[in-house]
């Protein structure tokens, strides 16, 4: 007896099924069939994106700058060691 592997699914793919769902313009039944899933599956994936909906326009703006701050310590940091690694070199040979 072969064990069924559960299936895994990308955001982007529940995401595209969530929207057709929003669409109302086929019904669960109809979806699950396309999708070959569980009508309650596509009803709790609808459930979790209404939910987090608002986070889509929450105020994240700080966080690229943050990230883009911590991307140029990173590359001094990279510079000030091959700097330094190349004074060892010479001063070995």
């Amino acid at each position: 007896m072969e064990k069924q592997k559960r299936r895994r699914f990308s955001a982007d793919y529940k995401t595209k099924v969530v929207i057709e769902a929003l669409k109302e313009r086929n019904t669960i039944e109809q979806l699950a069939a396309k999708y070959e899933l569980h009508p309650n599956q596509i009803t709790a994936w609808k459930r979790e994106f209404l939910s987090n909906a608002s986070l889509a326009f929450s105020a994240d703006s700080g966080k690229p700058k943050e990230k883009d701050s911590e991307i140029d310590k990173l590359y001094a940091q990279i510079g000030q060691l091959t700097v330094e690694n190349n004074w060892l070199k010479k001063k070995l040979n």
